[in-house]
């Protein structure tokens, strides 16, 4: 009889994880405590619930980090990247998904898999056999409980940082006398529509006087535990961004660059982006602006960029705590807990950002438990491929003092050998080209990796 593999959380990580369990014939049992007991950030008890934003980010794997990752995740049969293709929906060159669709492509493969046992309940270790082989894939929203349990059990807090959601608007309370649809550089997913992304347009004055609104607004206030909590820089509240400098947001989300008003054939100053959020374009996000700002303040103070006057909002932001473990103190280079290897971590609780990096660390947890029961040589993904990169980051000794979550990025990939040019000289590529050098060796090194697998 076959070992079961124990999954604690039905988010992307886990899911990957047990997908990936039963492409070996390796049986699981899943545990989601939702509805039972639910966050304060989940609005269903589905599987694979998107929290924040609907956006996989870049899918280009020709120089881009993020559509490396794709990529190769979709070589791994990965589950994760099945659904999300499968309920894809217009974002130019970033990969964007109806969230219901694609949260119940996830739930029909793991409910219909015979291999695959799902349990609505909260699960702790301690609830388990002392010889049970576990992966704890509870993201960043983990029962206090199993929070407290972690830390007994690692002998270390968890460490933790703030996440924040952007509102959600209705599309059709949106004024295109002043909006109007365009990507940035026309990258459109659709080449035969005005673009894929909504654009509402400032000028200095209606920056400025947003500035000024949006750092004088009264935020939603920390819970005694919270206070000391920092922030993630990957996604930072728009009134902390602003607070830094009155022109970080002109440089951030609201960049006004690739864009053109057809209304004034000119360069807004400032743009405010809204991206597609269901299959039906009846919702449309607010790209970039998760806010701590009050609910009560939110629809004032959105409503007074131009083309959303009359907006009508089916969430507005929020913030949320979310916890992660000192993975490259506690795991080893397979996601096994130090302190007790029959118990591997997987997801955003190991300190990656991001739903794809989460989702990565699923599939590498699920396959390299996989290996181990089956007793498979554990074959590592090659150095140079995304998957790695990221595992390295997260698991690697020398980044216990300053280790901060991340999302997948060039720059922890391993650096590229010089290039000898037409001339014969030795030179460092840069920019685009060293971009698209690190993508293509790190597929062509995944294809080979998957070929001797």
């Amino acid at each position: 009889m076959t070992e079961t593999v124990h999954i604690v959380g039905g988010g992307l990580a886990g899911c990957e994880a047990a997908w990936q369990l039963s492409r070996q014939n390796i049986t699981c049992i899943l545990y989601e405590m939702r509805p039972q007991l639910m966050t304060e950030a989940h609005n269903t008890s589905n599987l694979a619930e998107l929290v924040c934003s609907n956006s996989f980010r870049s899918d280009d794997s020709s120089a881009n980090a993020v559509g490396v990752l794709h990529e190769e995740m979709r070589r791994c049969n990965s589950l994760i990247m099945r659904a999300a293709d499968a309920s894809r929906i217009p974002a130019g060159s970033a990969l964007a998904v109806d969230r219901h669709k694609f949260s119940q492509k996830v739930e029909n493969a793991i409910t219909t898999e015979n291999l695959i046992e799902v349990k609505r309940t909260e699960m702790t270790i301690g609830q388990l056999s002392p010889d049970a082989k576990i992966i704890i894939a509870t993201g960043p929203l983990t029962s206090s409980r199993l929070s407290e349990e972690i830390a007994t059990l690692t002998g270390h807090e968890s460490l933790a940082f703030f996440d924040a959601i952007a509102p959600v608007v209705y599309t059709d309370s949106i004024n295109f006398s002043k909006a109007w649809y365009q990507s940035r550089y026309d990258k459109n997913t659709d080449k035969t529509t005005a673009g894929d992304y909504i654009n509402c347009p400032l000028d200095r004055e209606q920056y400025e006087n947003f500035i000024d609104e949006l750092t004088s607004q009264e935020a939603i206030e920390f819970k005694h535990w919270e206070k000391n909590t920092p922030y993630f820089e990957g996604c930072m509240p728009i009134e902390e961004m602003a607070r830094r400098g009155r022109e970080t947001l002109r440089f951030g989300p609201m960049k006004p660059v690739g864009l053109t008003n057809p209304h004034t054939k000119e360069r807004p100053y400032a743009v405010v982006q809204l991206r597609q959020d269901n299959e039906a374009a009846s919702l449309y996000n607010m790209v970039g602006f998760q806010t701590k700002t009050k609910h009560s303040c939110q629809k004032q103070l959105f409503r007074k960029i131009p083309g959303l006057e009359n907006a009508e909002f089916a969430k507005l932001g929020g913030l949320h705590r979310n916890t992660f473990i000192n993975s490259p103190r506690l795991l080893d280079p397979t996601l096994r807990l130090m302190q007790q290897n029959r118990i591997r971590f997987a997801g955003q609780i190991t300190g990656v950002e991001g739903y794809l990096e989460s989702a990565a660390m699923g599939l590498l947890a699920g396959m390299f438990f996989a290996n181990e029961i089956s007793s498979k040589l554990q074959q590592m993904p090659p150095q140079t491929t995304a998957l790695a990169s990221l595992l390295s980051h997260i698991t690697n000794k020398e980044h216990q003092e300053t280790f901060q979550p991340t999302n997948i990025n060039f720059g922890l990939f391993p650096e590229l050998p010089n290039h000898i040019n037409e001339h014969g000289k030795s030179i460092r590529l840069k920019g685009i080209n060293k971009k698209k050098a690190l993508s293509e060796r790190a597929l062509k090194a995944l294809a080979n990796w998957l070929d001797g697998n």
